[in-house]
């Protein structure tokens, strides 16, 4: 009985040394071993100082804290968000500027050294933005940042400039600036009134323009219209001259061979003609009764 109770707890003990070393072992193990994720570098120091930088993902291993450390940092594309600025354009217009820029770690070790928190990172940031877009923003006046005219729009090119002198500002930091976009572009709530009374002022001066050069080229067109319809009556009355001429010549020759067929007829015919264009019914002659008009009125023409 007694060497069964002695079995029994030499095996409890072995149990409880086996599970002793098994804690062990894998508190050993979470010292010594760490996983890096795809989204992740992985930073290892060595007394407080980098001594390697990974950056695949997988399981690595290193030497027991203190001895060594790991430090995770983000690889990934991240959004800055910036509070609004009010900035000078080369016009010396002031305007309140929103925006956000994108970046990522592109050096880990430089990163850590210079940037070392999220409070060190946003002032890096935004002292890299900031200071690009103040530098770019003053080599441009309002009116090509703010057009509804496509071929004076610049407001792209700016934010090209500003990402490139960004990249460069920002690669002391180890980071990289991937892009930059401006969402809102406004005035200063200070100064808003002032300037929408200059821009309705020089909108009234371009409108008052615009009127005076429309009237100038009516006038020009009515000039011209009138000028072509009197070229147009001219040529018309040129040509009605040349039919009525025609016609006239035609009438005298057909006078003519009537005359000579019958001179008594074509007497009596212009006769006709002639009291047609004289007389009418309100008209009253006094001639003398021997007046050659009168001849066929008496009824006797052979009477004079």
């Amino acid at each position: 009985m007694e060497k069964n109770h002695a079995a029994g707890k030499r095996k409890a003990n072995k149990k409880i040394m086996a599970g002793i070393a098994m804690a062990v072992t894998l508190f050993f193990v979470t010292l010594v071993v760490y996983k890096v994720d795809v989204t992740e570098y992985a930073v290892v120091t060595q007394f407080g100082n980098p001594v390697a930088t990974i950056d695949e993902a997988g399981i690595r291993i290193k030497l027991p804290d203190p001895l060594q450390s790991v430090r995770k940092l983000d690889k990934r594309v991240q959004i800055y968000q910036a509070d609004s600025l009010e900035l000078l354009t080369l016009d010396k217009k002031s305007v309140a500027i929103d925006y956000y820029g994108t970046w990522k770690i592109k050096e880990p070790v430089t990163f850590m050294k210079t940037v070392k928190d999220k409070a060190g990172t946003e002032a890096r940031l935004s002292d890299v933005f900031s200071s690009s877009l103040g530098i770019q923003l003053g080599k441009y006046n309002l009116e090509e940042l703010v057009n509804t005219d496509k071929e004076q729009l610049k407001l792209d090119a700016m934010l090209a400039d500003t990402v490139t002198y960004a990249k460069a500002r920002a690669s002391e930091y180890g980071i990289e600036v991937i892009d930059a976009k401006i969402r809102v572009l406004n005035f200063p709530e200070s100064n808003k009134q002032s300037v929408y009374d200059r821009m309705k002022a020089e909108r009234e001066q371009m409108a008052k323009k615009y009127r005076s050069e429309g009237s100038e080229e009516a006038a020009k067109i009515r000039a011209d219209a009138e000028k072509e319809q009197q070229i147009i009556l001219s040529e018309a009355y040129k040509q009605a001259q040349q039919i009525k001429g025609s016609g006239d010549a035609e009438a005298i020759r057909i006078y003519g061979e009537a005359f000579q067929k019958d001179p008594d007829f074509y007497e009596f015919i212009r006769t006709l003609e002639t009291y047609e264009k004289t007389i009418d019914g309100n008209t009253t002659l006094i001639l003398p009764s021997t007046a050659e008009i009168l001849k066929y009125l008496s009824g006797n023409p052979d009477s004079n």
